[in-house]
């Protein structure tokens, strides 16, 4: 079964062990647990989670968004984002869906799929659609 979980600050080393896989920038897309020892990956849990409560652009760029894991079964295969709202920079290159799927599963339809959920999670929570794609190269 695949589905989608909303970050909590109790997900552990299945989380971590796969945001360790993917690396740390993708097509535009970062990756910010990459790279980081376990007890900073736990404390990335704790502000990510603070962050999909903000309300408004913080910083005068970062915007409130709520980040999911894409689970195959009890393996986390992706990651993704929503953001709730858009800065002028964000409607040109970024949208309010991100995602990426960790390179061992890739090839599969989960890009497909995650993005199907995400699609429909952002529905749920009222948030305007914008996908940009960056070409292959």
């Amino acid at each position: 079964m695949i589905y989608l979980k909303k970050l909590t600050v109790s997900d552990g080393e299945d989380i971590f062990e796969m945001m360790q896989e993917i690396s740390a920038e993708e097509n535009g897309f970062k990756n910010p647990a990459y790279g980081k020892t376990y007890g900073d990956y736990l404390e990335w849990l704790k502000k990510a989670a603070e962050g999909a409560e903000r309300v408004g652009i913080v910083d005068g760029w970062k915007v409130p968004e709520t980040l999911f894991w894409l689970y195959d079964g009890s393996r986390p295969i992706g990651f993704g984002k929503i953001r709730h709202l858009l800065t002028d920079t964000l409607k040109t290159a970024g949208g309010s869906i991100g995602y990426a799927i960790r390179p061992s599963e890739r090839g599969k339809g989960y890009g497909n799929r995650i993005v199907e959920l995400l699609v429909s999670e952002t529905r749920k929570m009222g948030v305007e659609i914008l996908l940009t794609v960056t070409p292959a190269t």
